[in-house]
């Protein structure tokens, strides 16, 4: 019961097939699930037909079950095709198909039962059909085993598995499946978000739409061949949390930094997890140059896989430490002292290596860095707090190597409980130079307008414990 499309533009037995559909059941036996964005193009498009089983080099009378001509659309009117906004929870559609001289396709093929999506976390069977001749040339469909979890942000399910390239759109997401008889209940279909995949377009990372009131209310319609209604209430977008995972997973997130690595305009988050993967997380946009008024986007890239090398990354610190005018460099400490400058760091890469100091004894006591433009001179500086509390600002730090040292304060006693260190524009002075610090007991304090050899003015952001 699942197969391909082909129309006019992409006709039967050509090189390309067209997304991917499943039958699933209903009393008129001729409802075909697949993709809103799918839908979309077969509303635009002329002979449409929907071939299940798709054999490659055969005729539309000697695919095994006929070829199936597509009658009408049912689409939620809120959604837009290959949206990243939050309508592409609604990326699901609806395709009534004509019956062949062999009958109607549930009778001719069997179907899957649409089921509600009671939650993010399945065991499914995913499947569809890659375009890209280059990986798959027989147009052979791809079907793999995984387990779901949520698209933070949207009402959406995560599932990872290569060989996922485009094509594979509405295909079915079947939990309780039987190859056997080829029974299970369709819970999802591949698609949501930038139409079913990541920023990056990864062809491991695949999302679906869950199937709540409105899938549900767009299957009714389809099923009963009903117009669906025009004027629906505006969509409500989900308010879920936008960070991925429990506080399990993030419990193993060593290390954090924020900077433009998109040039977006908008702060992106590059996380290292203890088992050495690095991964980049593209802010929303909806916060100015800040992660956004609901934090992250789960579109994550993943730069680097899980290793024994960035497991030994202490410290990071982002900044503009070269030409980009956007904060798209990244400075890493090693455990060994050696201190590392990664320029015009975007999605998928670390851009270009530069060394700023050789293994060594001194750095492996710098505790923590950020960085900042504390000297006013549009150069950005990297500020570093050693164990024995000493605060030092390195003036100027470019690809040539550490700026001039200039020292904010001397070894003290104070300084042993400062865990955590950042530094933003919260000022609006139009510069980096307020140091945040988040002190052992909870207490956070930002020092305003920081200089290159003073602290800001001291301002308490959140009171200490009693």
């Amino acid at each position: 019961m699942v197969g391909t499309f082909f129309f006019d533009g992409k006709p039967l037995g050509g090189p390309k097939t067209y997304c991917a559909g499943s039958v699933v059941h209903t009393a008129a036996k001729d409802i075909v699930l697949t993709a809103g964005h799918c839908g979309r193009g077969l509303e635009r498009a002329t002979h449409r037909i929907f071939v299940p089983q798709y054999r490659i080099g055969r005729s539309a009378v000697e695919q095994p079950s006929g070829v199936y001509p597509v009658s009408r659309l049912y689409i939620d009117p809120r959604y837009d095709a290959n949206t990243k906004k939050p309508t592409s929870d609604l990326d699901l559609a609806f395709a009534q198909v004509d019956p062949n001289t062999r009958g109607k396709v549930e009778d001719v093929t069997g179907a899957l039962t649409f089921t509600p999506t009671s939650s993010y976390h399945h065991e499914v069977t995913v499947i569809g059909y890659p375009d890209d001749v280059s990986v798959n040339p027989d147009h052979v469909p791809v079907r793999c085993p995984g387990s779901t979890s949520q698209l933070p942000g949207f009402r959406q399910m995560r599932m990872t598995c290569t060989g996922f390239y485009g094509g594979v759109s509405g295909g079915p997401w079947i939990e309780d499946y039987n190859s056997t008889n080829g029974t299970g209940k369709v819970i999802g279909n591949t698609g949501g978000y930038h139409g079913g995949g990541n920023d990056a377009n990864d062809d491991w990372v695949t999302y679906s739409p869950i199937y709540g009131k409105d899938a549900q209310d767009l299957f009714a319609d389809a099923a009963a061949h009903r117009k669906v209604d025009d004027n629906k209430p505006p969509y409500q977008p989900s308010g879920d949390p936008w960070l991925p995972g429990a506080a399990t997973t993030w419990q193993h997130a060593n290390l954090m930094a924020s900077g433009d690595f998109r040039q977006t305009g908008h702060s992106d988050m590059i996380v290292v997890w203890s088992d050495g993967e690095v991964t980049l997380y593209p802010g929303n946009g909806h916060g100015g140059n800040d992660v956004g008024s609901k934090g992250l986007n789960w579109a994550g890239t993943q730069m680097i896989k899980p290793n024994d090398l960035w497991k030994n990354a202490t410290q990071i610190a982002a900044g503009r430490f070269a030409a980009s005018k956007y904060v798209t460099d990244l400075i890493v400490r090693w455990v060994d002292g050696e201190l590392t400058l990664y320029t015009n760091v975007s999605a998928g890469t670390f851009g270009q290596e530069h060394q700023l100091k050789p293994k060594n004894d001194t750095w492996r006591d710098a505790t923590l860095l950020t960085a900042g433009e504390f000297s006013g001179n549009q150069k950005w500086d990297l500020m570093v707090r050693w164990t024995d509390c000493e605060l030092d600002n390195y003036v100027g730090t470019t690809t040539s190597g550490l700026g001039g040292e200039h020292r904010i304060l001397d070894p003290n006693g104070l300084w042993k409980h400062d865990a955590a260190m950042t530094t933003r524009d919260f000022t609006g002075n139009g510069r980096t130079d307020d140091l945040v610090i988040r002190w052992s007991d909870g207490e956070t304090t930002m020092y305003a307008d920081t200089l290159a050899n003073q602290l800001g003015t001291e301002h308490m952001l959140v009171a200490p414990t009693s």
